[in-house]
């Protein structure tokens, strides 16, 4: 069993630790009471959703051997109206620079991700309409 602590610091603001040991901040927004200090914990959902499926692109593109100058994954989501405010829709955009990038590649490794291996995706797929593209810019 993994286990991550929450520990209230004041106001809003939270410090988490996670089963690995490394801790993050988190915090309220003002209008509730926060100091909009740190990620908000729903943020978080999206920010692991990129960090989950580019780990897994990277590893896969690696394998591949598949070489770029650079990488960026942005996750752009709108929520419910009400509570709780689920994410309902989420696209996903993965962006690489370099020379020469095989785009069949990057198409295999982005599937391969969004359809087996970032558990992060499988568990927002629940409540999230979600979409994927890329850009391969040429440098």
């Amino acid at each position: 069993m993994k286990t991550a602590r929450v520990k209230w610091v004041e106001n809003l603001k939270l410090m988490g630790v996670a089963p690995s040991g490394h801790a993050i901040a988190m915090d309220g927004p003002k209008q509730a009471g926060g100091d909009d200090s740190a990620v908000k914990p729903g943020e978080l959902t999206l920010v692991a959703l990129g960090g989950c499926t580019g780990i897994d692109v990277i590893t896969i593109l690696e394998k591949m051997r598949v070489k770029f100058d650079s990488f960026e994954v942005v996750a752009d989501a709108e929520t419910a109206e009400e509570h709780p405010r689920v994410w309902t829709k989420i696209h996903v955009k993965y962006i690489f620079k370099g020379k020469n990038i095989d785009e069949a590649k990057v198409k295999k490794a982005i599937t391969l991700s969004e359809e087996k291996y970032c558990s992060v995706s499988a568990m927002l797929r629940k409540t999230a309409e979600m979409t994927y593209d890329y850009e391969i810019i040429e440098e």
